[in-house]
């Protein structure tokens, strides 16, 4: 058994269960059943089922909850549901209904889902700006139900024959949500993966050998919005020196984030390009003064920002702003900034607007191109970004202004006056046919 990828107690496996579904106590069976799973695999799956209850009073009453149980193992037990390799090949069919789980999940629960889920076409954008490649070490410091890393994870895999040359690292601070990404991983076959539970700003838990941040080659992040109490009393002494281009704002945790980021980014040189990094940020990071200028300041100066890329509104799950995301690389070709609006590039929803195939393949080529385009990119140079005072708000360089046709007053008068005449015309034809009537007017 050292060689699968799980040990599975009998007691514990699904035809157990199924066997007994018509027997009272389903619901402690199947947690009991996840219980010795759990421990049987305590290095990979311990903690993941700690917020799972099949005996929850939520399901009803005993007899109501067991017919429900021995309903859905009935449906898992049809030949549909059949998912053994002989039958479905290479497919990723449970790993594919997870995320599909997850993301409809997301999209009925309202501000909530945020904390947990990027929308795939925005993990898809930024993965392709990016470019993770195989052998890189890949991390998302606030991975949520860890969609992100997946979707870099499987750009490698599409791109280089099916690739599994990569580790992907991460940290999420909510524990039911890391339950999740760690199930998301499993259900994916990626077994190369290091989850850690835990605050990454107050407490950072990917080290490297000697006690120090742990360095990547990709850096992928969508954090929280303007964090309130992320930890602003402590950064002032932080072991890690994470802050030295400034502490932010006490109630705007936005680059506290960005900053522990690019501390973790690899630094160029012996044959290394140095790491590579994008970040989804709401529009005030862009612009907000004070602290958050100066950081802007900073990084401008270090030459770290590559591009911001502005997003349509209505992306993200518990939100209709839009936002941006930021781009930064530890060796750059130039010195300049790419800013590109995408904010008018998208698929209309009801509820929701996604980015297509088109808008994402837009912004990508835009990206590596690296040039101005009218109404829609422009290659800024640090002079230019300091004159703006390292204020990043994107119409600030990209002018997306529509001049309108001109208007010909005497042509707009003289339509007046033509159809003033026809109203007159056909009120003096009404009162010829109301005398007739015999109608007084």
């Amino acid at each position: 058994m050292k060689n699968e990828r799980f040990v599975l107690p009998p007691e514990a496996g699904f035809y157990a269960l199924y066997e007994q579904r018509h027997d009272p106590g389903c619901g402690e069976r199947i947690d009991k059943a996840l219980h010795a799973i759990e421990e049987a695999n305590i290095g990979k799956l311990a903690d993941v089922f700690q917020d799972i209850s099949f005996n929850s009073t939520k399901l009803g009453d005993e007899k109501h909850k067991n017919d429900i149980l021995r309903y859905l193992l009935e449906d898992f037990a049809k030949p549909e549901l059949n998912l053994s390799p002989s039958r479905i090949g290479n497919l990723d069919v449970i790993g594919n209904a997870y995320e599909y789980l997850i993301k409809n999940f997301a999209a009925t629960s309202g501000k909530k889902a945020g904390e947990f889920y990027t929308p795939p076409e925005v993990s898809e954008l930024m993965a392709e700006t990016v470019d993770p490649r195989p052998g890189d070490e890949i991390c998302d410091p606030a991975c949520g139900s860890a969609s992100l890393l997946l979707k870099c994870a499987d750009r490698i895999r599409r791109s280089h024959d099916g690739s599994k040359n990569f580790a992907l690292f991460g940290q999420e601070a909510i524990g039911s949500t890391w339950a999740l990404a760690k199930m998301n991983m499993f259900l994916h076959n990626v077994d190369n993966h290091k989850l850690e539970w835990g605050d990454t700003v107050r407490n950072p838990l990917l080290l490297d050998a000697g006690g120090g941040l742990k360095h990547y080659d990709v850096v992928v992040a969508n954090p929280p919005f303007s964090l309130d109490k992320w930890g602003h009393e402590s950064a002032g002494d932080d072991p890690y020196s994470r802050f030295r281009r400034g502490v932010p704002p006490k109630s705007k945790g936005d680059y506290a984030f960005i900053l522990h980021m690019i501390e973790t980014l690899k630094p160029a040189g012996s044959g290394n390009s140095g790491g590579r990094m994008a970040v989804v940020v709401p529009h005030g990071v862009l612009f907000r003064g004070a602290a958050e200028g100066r950081i802007r300041q900073k990084l401008i100066e270090e030459n770290l920002l590559d591009a911001v890329i502005g997003l349509p509104e209505k992306l993200f799950y518990g939100t209709g702003i839009p936002a941006a995301i930021l781009v930064f690389r530890k060796h750059k070709a130039d010195d300049n900034v790419l800013f590109i609006d995408a904010s008018r590039e998208f698929k209309a929803g009801k509820n929701q607007n996604q980015l297509a195939d088109d808008n994402i393949t837009k912004v990508v080529e835009t990206y590596h191109q690296r040039e101005s385009v009218d109404k829609y990119a422009y290659l800024a140079s640090p002079y230019e970004l300091k004159e703006n005072d390292f204020n990043f708000n994107i119409p600030r360089y990209v002018d997306t202004f529509e001049k309108e046709d001109e208007i010909d007053l005497m042509a707009v008068q003289a339509e007046r006056k033509g159809i003033e005449a026809e109203v007159a015309r056909l009120n003096q034809q009404m009162e010829g046919y109301l005398k007739e009537l015999g109608y007084d007017v």
